[in-house]
């Protein structure tokens, strides 16, 4: 399974090309609604996917496009997993944003554990 760092996500955000990609934001709405990525797609299927549920995401597929690459954020990156494989097998292009919002925030005020974080996935 695929994964996109907070600074390659960035990088194609700021690009401003054809191949920017659709930000699928997973969280609760209270969450998004706190701290989202600009531009980002609020389908708030977090809690059932946490419990195993993909019947509220397959639910809601035809709200994410199929003819652009898809960019799924949640809190931590894990359950984004889920929601990444499912829509793989779905026949969608999707990765996850490493890190997740919280990766995202670290990577936006440049904090210590965003950089510690970066050194570990170099590593593995």
């Amino acid at each position: 399974m695929s994964s996109i760092r907070p600074n390659e996500l960035d990088e194609r955000i700021r690009s401003g090309t054809r191949d920017e990609p659709f930000l699928l934001d997973i969280r609760p709405e209270s969450d998004f609604r706190a701290n989202s990525i600009e531009e980002s797609r609020n389908v708030p299927v977090y809690d059932e996917l946490r419990q195993g549920d993909e019947s509220a995401l397959r639910d809601r597929l035809g709200e994410i496009p199929t003819d652009r690459d898809v960019v799924v954020v949640c809190k931590m990156g894990v359950v984004a997993k889920r929601a990444t494989s499912l829509l793989a097998d779905e026949g969608y292009d999707a990765v996850t944003l490493r890190g997740g919002m919280s990766g995202w925030t670290g990577y936006q005020n440049d904090s210590l554990s965003y950089r510690l974080r970066s050194v570990l996935w170099d590593l593995f």
